[in-house]
């Protein structure tokens, strides 16, 4: 396996007095899609936002690129190549369609083959035919396509996606997922927090299940994909 991009260990963090993560470690390669998975309040949204910079780091090890993380501004993260695609989207109600994904653009991971406004538009031909619609004018699909775009501007080198496809109208979600796939062959680096396990099965290399700020177990897909007695310990409702 190659050197890792992202690499946690032992990660602890928390609100107040209440501690949330325990020693929680995994590690991301490039070019990985990789998965956190597990119910509802176990975890899930504490790492991302210890990842994004987002809630202070309170023991472990956070290394991305070659950089601490731990200790960095949220903004600071945002610089050296991590984009989240947050829940409940974000867009701004007064920037249009086309200003949303030209007043973040960057290039931070240093490919050829950036994602400009045009081939956001290309994977997203919705986004284009509301270019010059406010953010407060869309859908909810079109305004979650809308956050996956912005954050594709960025060109990061890693893209983090926090339930992209809740709450979306069946045909909308497909999109999503047809997005993921093209982003998967584009070789962008991704780490998904979703429900729909049988298509992250489908879709990731890598899977982490968190159960009360632990993780109880990571593995590939064929293995995921064959115990199910994992699905119902840790992921069922």
């Amino acid at each position: 396996m190659p050197e890792a991009l992202l690499s946690c260990r032992g990660l602890q963090a928390g609100y107040g007095a209440s501690q949330v993560l325990f020693d929680v470690g995994f590690d991301i390669a490039p070019g990985q899609v990789v998965t956190l998975l597990g119910r509802n309040g176990m975890g899930k949204s504490t790492t991302i936002k210890t990842l994004i910079g987002a809630l202070r780091l309170r023991a472990g090890e956070l290394r991305f690129g070659g950089h601490t993380l731990g200790g960095l501004a949220a903004d600071a993260v945002a610089r050296l190549g991590i984009a989240i695609v947050p829940e409940g989207r974000q867009c701004f109600p007064n920037l249009t369609v086309h200003e949303h994904l030209v007043a973040f653009a960057a290039h931070r991971n240093g490919q050829r083959d950036a994602w400009t406004a045009e081939r956001i538009y290309q994977v997203f031909p919705r986004l284009k035919e509301r270019a010059r619609n406010l953010g407060n004018q869309l859908s909810g699909g079109e305004q979650q396509m809308l956050a996956i775009g912005r954050a594709l501007s960025t060109n990061p080198r890693l893209l983090i996606l926090d339930e992209a496809t809740e709450g979306l109208a069946p045909v909308i979600r497909e999109d999503i997922w047809r997005c993921l796939r093209q982003l998967k062959e584009a070789g962008q680096t991704t780490l998904v927090v979703d429900k729909y396990i049988d298509r992250l099965v489908a879709l990731a290399d890598h899977h982490v299940i968190l159960e009360r700020g632990r993780v109880v177990w990571q593995g590939n897909s064929p293995a995921l994909s064959a115990d199910r007695g994992l699905w119902q310990r840790y992921l069922g409702v």
